[in-house]
């Protein structure tokens, strides 16, 4: 009694297997060739998309568009191609393009209400691209970040900033915001203050400060650096000491200048003020 009703749960367990396996191999007759086609499109589409964006490149390097320009248009492009691609691999499959493209427009709605942010920043990048109120390599202070431009990104720029630390600030508030281009004239004013005595000469501390910033190679010539009296203090001559020099070499001048004006005042024996300790002693 036993081993017949082994026998019926054993053919059973066969009878169940086979049709699975015959459900199977019809699965992988319907969709198998699909399935391959639809890898093969993937990798030969990518393949395509990467020499496309590799002839792109090489084009725009043998033109004057901008170098931010020329990253901007690039990302786009690929995703563009990258989307298209999809939408053929999906096909492929079997989907209808009308019905996906229903469920992706659907789709395209909740995550673009869900992501308005993002939406904000990428019409923030177009219209950097547009207006261009910076580029690569220029020196801007934006959203409380002072940086060189690394990259302008669909979504983002990037920054590095005088510490050598990477910023990434979204491009919908830097197109909202206020920017100062540090680069876009071409030259930066360095504005330091340097006090003198009361009892010192102003003409000969003057003479003796300009001549410093006139020695440095890295100070411009045009327009010709300046040093004039900015403020009486209480316990000082304040000078207003203002060279000229290139972005780049902003952080050069002002530190050497600093160090040489000190040094400079001193040979000329020119006091600069500082505030005295003054002992008192008791009398017993």
């Amino acid at each position: 009694m036993l081993l017949s009703i082994l026998q019926v749960d054993t053919s059973r367990g066969i009878e169940k297997a086979q049709e699975w396996m015959n459900y199977g191999i019809d699965l992988a007759k319907e969709f198998g060739p699909k399935l391959i086609t639809a890898i093969l499109i993937y990798i030969i589409g990518s393949w395509i998309i990467k020499r496309i964006i590799k002839g792109l490149t090489k084009v725009f390097s043998k033109t004057k568009y901008d170098l931010s320009l020329q990253k901007f248009l690039l990302n786009l492009v690929s995703w563009a191609l990258k989307i298209f691609l999809i939408i053929i691999v999906v096909s492929r499959l079997g989907v209808d393009v009308t019905t996906f493209a229903a469920v992706i427009a659907a789709a395209g709605l909740a995550v673009g209400l869900a992501l308005q942010g993002s939406l904000s920043n990428f019409a923030g990048g177009v219209l950097i691209m547009i207006f261009r109120p910076y580029k690569i390599g220029d020196v801007i202070e934006a959203q409380g970040v002072l940086g060189v431009v690394k990259e302008i990104e669909i979504f983002t720029t990037k920054l590095t900033t005088p510490q050598n630390k990477l910023a990434i600030v979204p491009n919908g508030t830097m197109a909202n915001g206020n920017i100062i281009n540090y680069t876009a004239e071409g030259l930066m004013r360095v504005d330091m203050t340097i006090g003198i005595g009361y009892d010192e000469d102003i003409r000969k501390a003057k003479e003796t400060l300009l001549q410093v910033l006139v020695s440095n190679p890295k100070v411009l010539k045009e327009p010709a650096p300046s040093v004039n009296v900015e403020a009486l203090g209480e316990s000082s001559v304040d000078l207003a000491v203002r060279p000229f020099c290139k972005p780049e070499h902003y952080w050069d001048v002002y530190f050497e200048s600093l160090e040489n004006c000190k040094l400079a005042l001193d040979d000329a024996g020119i006091e600069i003020p500082y505030p005295h300790s003054v002992e008192i002693q008791k009398k017993g």
